[in-house]
């Protein structure tokens, strides 16, 4: 059976977060539901309701902006059913334009953090695979046919890597993307078939990875919601410092989420042309992303920043 890739972006806006990041979770096809239903009964256990009820969804900005840690911490940890009973009090209050009480924000705070925690072990039981790609905010597109007619050298590492270990497992991928802008989505596919068609490289990939992307609205795709969630704690909280990848983080992020970013991310091996292997990672970081420059293959350039020991 297939891997589904499923794929959203971080920071493109170019406003407030570090690095502009592509990327997401791998989920094996025979999992899918699974992880679904279990990512819905977290949902529940964690808010007491269902989030896109109350007109929300689960993002990463959502679940783990700054006020979020800042209400939870606002007081003990609450059980349970206090805690869901807070949180419904501060949704319902939500839609009717009321002022939720310090409980409430406070109920609220610590579910969004149980949800996001939850979702990072359900990754690991259904073992998922992480890939993403960053550049810093601040490159500019160049104004060059290359430019807008080919996929950026970042986008092209990211297929490596999903082409790299669906080759080692021998079975297909398909990309699953979330809506973003019906013009810029077209752009993309155009980009895309290009390089799948008219590279060398591309049409051998082609072989494992279906080249043909899928467009879902995030708020009616779990998955897209949680690699939203994966790329943001990514933005925030992983950094390959060797790579020049060395932007501020958030430290909470950084403590609790890096080291399960560290595990989820493929790990494999890329072969050079002299014959001799080197680690390959789900996460790259490419300063340039216009230019045809090669990536580094140095052993030590190519090692992730190991972060913080945690107890997961």
């Amino acid at each position: 059976m297939s891997w589904l890739l499923f794929m959203d972006e971080s920071g493109h806006d170019h406003r407030m977060m570090p690095y502009e990041v592509r990327g997401g979770i791998a989920l094996h096809a025979g999992k899918l539901w699974p992880f679904v239903q279990e990512i819905k009964r977290l949902e529940f256990a964690s808010f007491g309701a269902v989030l896109h009820e109350f007109k929300k969804e689960i993002k990463g900005c959502k679940l783990l902006d700054k006020d979020r840690f800042k209400w939870a911490s606002q007081g003990p940890p609450m059980d349970d059913q206090e805690r869901r009973r807070r949180c419904r009090g501060f949704l319902t209050k939500g839609l009717e334009k009321k002022k939720p009480t310090r409980d409430e924000f406070t109920g609220y705070g610590q579910a969004c953090l149980e949800m996001a925690r939850g979702i990072f072990q359900l990754l690991r039981t259904h073992e998922a695979r992480l890939f993403a790609a960053a550049i810093p905010c601040q490159v500019a597109r160049p104004t060059s046919h290359e430019a807008e007619e080919f996929l950026r050298k970042d986008q092209v590492f990211l297929l490596e890597r999903f082409f790299n270990f669906l080759e080692r497992e021998q079975r297909h991928g398909l990309l699953v993307l979330d809506e973003v802008e019906k013009a810029e989505d077209q752009r993309f596919v155009r980009r895309m078939d290009a390089y799948f068609s008219k590279s060398r490289t591309g049409r051998y990939r082609a072989h494992w990875i279906v080249p043909t992307p899928f467009f879902v609205a995030s708020d009616m795709a779990y998955p897209v919601q949680v690699a939203d969630l994966i790329i943001y704690c990514v933005n925030w909280g992983f950094r390959l410092p060797l790579r020049g990848m060395n932007a501020g983080v958030r430290e909470e992020i950084a403590a609790e989420f890096g080291p399960w970013l560290n595990q989820l991310q493929y790990r494999g091996e890329v072969c050079a042309e002299t014959g001799q292997t080197y680690p390959c990672y789900g996460i790259v970081y490419i300063p340039d992303p216009y230019t045809n420059r090669a990536e580094p293959l140095n052993r030590k350039e190519a090692t992730p920043l190991q972060p913080p020991e945690s107890d997961h």
